[in-house]
């Protein structure tokens, strides 16, 4: 009797750890990109590249990040850091410590979301991400798996309410288009399709043209239909140029 419960007991703990270690199909999918187009080499990797006439540092790693930005204006050089312990702005190497909140709350949303579609695919793994798939849908006459995110409150910052929906392909996993909803600054809603693909020390980066609707209010769900009817207008290009990998000291 007593083998009987040990077998029963060894056998629950193996079907629970098993469940728990389950992802998703959503997961899954997000999985395969994230490896396609770097994979461990994003968490060992600072990458510096240009944006915009502003420069930018970035590492990020399951548990800690850092994003630096720095650029110059009439009242000298400004250097931005945001990390885990928080936003400092500096000019000419001094501390600003006059900042308001809203003025802190903008630049992290700033130079959070230059980092965050630079690190795509990588973000999606973010622990306030939640995936959902949505099935196959077609581009262009490829297919797509077409992957929802949303962000929970706790962990997704002043962003926990956009919505992004990602078109990863069934046969290369390439993230060649994604759209999104966002709140903050006036609200609105964007798709970008990709428009350069470049490998720099085995990391995959992509430039994007960068399209809106006529109506800011248009549902995020509807923007496929937009850009197939071609009814999406091109706002700006997002271009990285000087693109620099770095191993991260360990």
């Amino acid at each position: 009797m007593k083998k009987i419960i040990y077998i029963i007991v060894v056998l629950a703990v193996g079907v629970l750890g098993f469940s728990c270690n389950q992802r998703t199909e959503a997961e899954k999918i997000v999985d395969a990109a994230i490896e396609v187009y770097g994979g461990e080499l994003y968490e060992s990797s600072i990458i510096d590249f240009d944006f915009r006439n502003i420069h930018y540092t970035i590492y990020k790693t399951p548990t800690a990040f850092e994003y630096i930005r720095e650029f110059a204006d009439s009242t000298g050089i400004i250097r931005d850091v945001l990390n885990n312990s928080g936003f400092v702005r500096t000019l000419d190497g001094t501390p600003i410590d006059t900042l308001t909140e809203e003025r802190i709350g903008a630049y992290s949303r700033s130079i959070n979301s230059v980092a965050y579609f630079a690190y795509l695919p990588y973000g999606l793994n973010d622990a306030a991400a939640v995936k959902t798939y949505l099935g196959e849908t077609e581009i262009n006459e490829k297919k797509y798996h077409l992957i929802k995110v949303t962000f929970v409150p706790e962990g997704g910052g002043e962003h926990y309410e956009d919505e992004f929906l990602y078109w990863i392909g069934v046969a290369d996993y390439s993230l060649d288009f994604m759209a999104y909803s966002y709140h903050t600054d006036g609200g609105g809603v964007r798709m970008r399709e990709v428009s350069e693909v470049m490998e720099v020390g085995g990391i995959r980066f992509q430039n994007y043209l960068n399209l809106k609707p006529e109506d800011k209010n248009t549902p995020v769900e509807k923007m496929q239909e937009l850009y197939l009817s071609g009814n999406l207008e091109l706002l700006s290009e997002i271009i990285l140029e000087n693109i620099v990998l770095k191993p991260l000291s360990k």
